[in-house]
């Protein structure tokens, strides 16, 4: 089928994913993921595809289907996207977060880069193999799965638990990466090889209740919650620069000595305020543990001292620690002075994970870029947000983040339009990447 015919499908079911608005606010009964899931099922069953649907909780559907191979000893990859998407605050958009409309070549809508641009390009290129009679030595399963955006309870964690034989592959592309960044070693192709891991806690701040007009030197839970917040806040843990991260701000175009800073454990939190506040948030985030107080829940009435707050902390750690040196870092932010205050619950938590970078699926993904960008390398990132990759990984899985994006989308708007406002992507990108997933399925499963 011609180039553009697939780029038009491809445009075609990005819209019906986002205009689905399968929002996930994390409560189990958000998602509504079935209306996808059908989407996508009809799409494929289309050309004559075996299709599965998994719906461990209500309305929380995902799909499997797949192209078996011949030869049980070749390798198999599942292309994986994910159908949820987050929440919008539509007084910050200027157009409908739900209208998908194409507007100068620009798809626009919440989820059209987090990341129903892949999952719709994955699920055109599995059709137009199958439509092809393409037959593989290695078999190629499409996953269009629940949950990614509350972590994963309803979709991959729960199919990798409970139907593994349904997804178990030698390797994984999903999101995040594709994008160029232009810096001393020239052009470099952002592939994601790994991901902080998730230490999410609950704090439930203690005090004791009393009547609102009588304050002084009141034991009031919410004014011990806004000193703790404010030392979270200014908490500085110790940096750990690992090779990946030392890579990646080779790439950046600054002057040397900058980069130097960024490179050095003892001024890296300096030296990422002298970058612009995008490149700023990355080099922390790869280079800390990081803490950031996102929910707060107190008070019964407005003349009633509340005895107890509660605050939700997303704590994101670094390749090889674990819980307890979270609860450690965490008990240092507090302080002593403040521990008997504050109860600390676990809420949601896995580790970091991360893949080898000498396979061949890493080996096919650089030639298939070169093929655009001749003079383009890759470039290894550690993810400072969470994917379904970290399940599959978890199995044994090699798993990327990947999706070859145009030139005109730089890592800043990506950056900007990831859970923000305006969320859009261009067409040429939807093309490039749907001729990726076409060219990675024949190069690696022959």
């Amino acid at each position: 089928m011609p180039a553009d015919t697939t780029t038009n499908e491809t445009v075609e079911l990005l819209q019906q994913l986002i205009r689905n608005e399968c929002v996930n606010d994390g409560t189990p009964e958000s998602g509504h993921e079935v209306r996808s899931s059908d989407v996508l099922q009809t799409y494929l069953e289309g050309a004559g595809l075996d299709v599965e649907v998994f719906e461990p909780t209500p309305g929380r559907r995902s799909i499997v289907a797949r192209i078996e191979g011949s030869d049980p000893s070749a390798p198999s990859l599942c292309l994986m996207g994910h159908t949820d998407v987050v929440p919008v605050s539509p007084s910050g958009w200027s157009r409908d977060p739900f209208g998908g409309e194409l507007v100068d070549g620009e798809v626009w809508g919440r989820g059209a880069v987090d990341m129903l641009n892949l999952t719709a390009s994955m699920a055109v290129a599995t059709k137009e193999l199958a439509r092809a009679g393409w037959q593989p030595r290695g078999t190629l399963i499409f996953l269009g799965v629940a949950d990614e955006e509350a972590g994963g309870i309803h979709g991959a964690e729960w199919l990798v638990d409970h139907e593994w034989d349904a997804v178990a592959c030698d390797y994984v592309v999903t999101e995040n990466g594709g994008w160029s960044i232009d810096g001393p070693e020239g052009q470099k192709v952002v592939l994601t090889v790994g991901e902080k891991g998730v230490a999410w806690r609950r704090l439930r701040v203690l005090g004791t209740p009393g009547h609102g007009s009588r304050p002084f030197h009141a034991d009031n839970a919410l004014i011990t919650s806004a000193e703790v917040v404010r030392r979270m806040a200014a908490y500085r843990p110790a940096a750990e620069l690992n090779d990946i991260y030392r890579a990646m701000v080779r790439s950046f175009d600054l002057p040397d000595d900058l980069r130097a800073r960024l490179l050095d454990p003892a001024s890296v939190y300096e030296a990422a305020e002298l970058v612009d506040p995008a490149m700023g948030r990355l080099v922390h985030a790869c280079s800390h543990t990081t803490f950031s107080p996102n929910v707060a829940h107190g008070g019964v009435k407005t003349n009633v001292i509340p005895d107890e707050v509660v605050l939700e902390v997303d704590i994101r750690t670094l390749p090889g620690q674990t819980d307890e040196d979270v609860d450690r870092m965490l008990a240092d932010a507090i302080g002593p002075d403040l521990a008997a205050k504050v109860v600390v619950e676990h809420l949601h938590g896995r580790p970091s994970t991360q893949s080898a970078l000498d396979t061949p699926l890493y080996d096919v993904l650089e030639r298939l870029t070169q093929k655009v960008f001749p003079e383009a390398t890759l470039s290894p990132r550690l993810t400072t947000g969470g994917t379904d990759a970290t399940f599959f990984r978890g199995r044994g899985s090699v798993a990327y983040g990947f999706g070859l994006l145009s030139r005109g989308l730089s890592w800043q708007d990506f950056e900007s339009r990831f859970h923000g406002h305006d969320e859009r992507i261009d067409v040429t990108s939807l093309r490039l990447s749907t001729q990726c997933w076409l060219d990675l399925c024949r190069e690696l499963l022959g």
